[in-house]
């Protein structure tokens, strides 16, 4: 799972709705998978992120190449896109879980799938 997906998740077990985002990875394997670099794309995708979500998890991973605060050039900045391609793109959780930082709900990845069901009484 790249964290750009990650990016995107949420909790949405039954009553969860706040502070259900970012989920917390815990016990994770991570490996880079090298993918072609795509300013167009990355630009595209910038009002989409969730800048606070994505650095602190990057943190989190120890993962420190981006900045704390999207900068102002961001589309036109190259070292920044490079960046940001590798952490988005490039970095891949292949095992571990992720953990809802409200109600505690475990999410486990396998083979870089997250399994996102929930049980029916979760629902």
């Amino acid at each position: 799972m790249r964290l750009i997906t990650h990016n995107m998740l949420q909790c949405h077990v039954k009553n969860c709705n706040t502070n259900n985002f970012p989920l917390r990875f815990e016990d994770v394997q991570l490996d880079l998978i090298e993918a072609d670099y795509n300013p167009e794309f990355l630009v595209n995708m910038l009002p989409k992120i969730e800048w606070e979500a994505l650095v602190n998890t990057a943190l989190q991973l120890g993962i420190s190449s981006l900045p704390a605060q999207l900068p102002e050039n961001a589309s036109d900045n190259e070292e920044f896109l490079k960046a940001l391609h590798g952490v988005i793109l490039e970095t891949h959780v292949q095992q571990g879980k992720m953990i809802c930082p409200n109600c505690n709900h475990e999410y486990k990845i396998k083979d870089g799938i997250p399994n996102m069901l929930l049980a029916e009484h979760e629902i």
